[in-house]
């Protein structure tokens, strides 16, 4: 996969899916997931992270804190994960500290509300900056870029106005906001914070420093042309075929 990705031009890939499947009533996750056991799930999802890095490809761990235990699909409204932090230290954020201890460049936070971490009702764990900046940068040490899921699913989209989730998402602690629902309101409305002195100028250079260091780092910054010629016969290799059906 990581091949695959280098070879059409692709810098990120949003993978791997490290949340644990310990619930059968889980409308999203189900096969996405490596499994039942955090330890597997943890050891399963470094050695996809390692394949896309070891080609300079960005892996990203998600969905951070975890999506496995819930009964609600974050595309179409807002999940609750009850555990509490001792029951998620235990299960769900096992892999994602593996991940980070062993280099993962980046994670994307999830839309689902954890109240162990963040009383505030229907405030999703990535517009949450206890959950983030706290948990997430301080107490488990993660120094890459921070991803949002999709800023347009209605885990998010149904509780906060139009063009406000990207600025939360921004002050929560989030680098990268994926798919914001109004791009020029919310460009507006972060300038406007940071003229009013409500988003400070340090945490927006934090971000851009950030993301031009891994621009930097997957090669992103050369903006190489994609050759076309003979990408259907490399992209589908017997190697790639024989090695999917191997892991199946």
């Amino acid at each position: 996969i990581g091949e695959q990705c280098r070879r059409i031009g692709v810098h990120i890939n949003f993978a791997p899916v490290i949340d644990v499947n310990n619930n059968p009533l889980n409308p999203v996750i189900g096969m996405r997931s490596f499994g039942e056991n955090p330890e597997s799930v943890a050891k399963k999802g470094y050695f996809y992270m390692n394949g896309l890095q070891d080609e300079n490809v960005l892996a990203s761990a998600k969905h951070f804190p975890g999506h496995g235990d819930t009964e609600v699909d974050s595309h179409e409204d807002l999940p609750v994960l009850t555990k509490s932090k001792k029951e998620l230290h235990a299960i769900e954020l096992v892999p994602f500290q593996f991940l980070i201890d062993n280099g993962v460049a980046s994670v994307m936070v999830a839309h689902l509300t954890v109240p162990a971490y963040d009383k505030q009702s229907k405030r999703p764990a990535s517009l949450s900056s206890s959950l983030i900046e706290k948990q997430l940068k301080q107490k488990m040490g993660f120094e890459g870029l921070v991803i949002t899921d999709g800023l347009d699913m209605q885990g998010v989209t149904k509780y906060y106005k139009k063009g406000e989730i990207a600025l939360e998402a921004f002050q929560a602690g989030n680098d990268i906001l994926l798919i914001p629902d109004d791009i020029p309101f919310s460009i507006q409305l972060m300038e406007e914070a940071l003229v009013k002195g409500k988003l400070s100028r340090e945490r927006l250079e934090e971000s851009c420093k950030k993301i031009l260091r891994y621009k930097y780092l997957s090669g992103a910054w050369k903006r190489e042309i994609v050759d076309t010629d003979n990408l259907l016969i490399d992209l589908n290799k017997t190697e790639y075929i024989d090695l999917q059906e191997k892991l199946f």
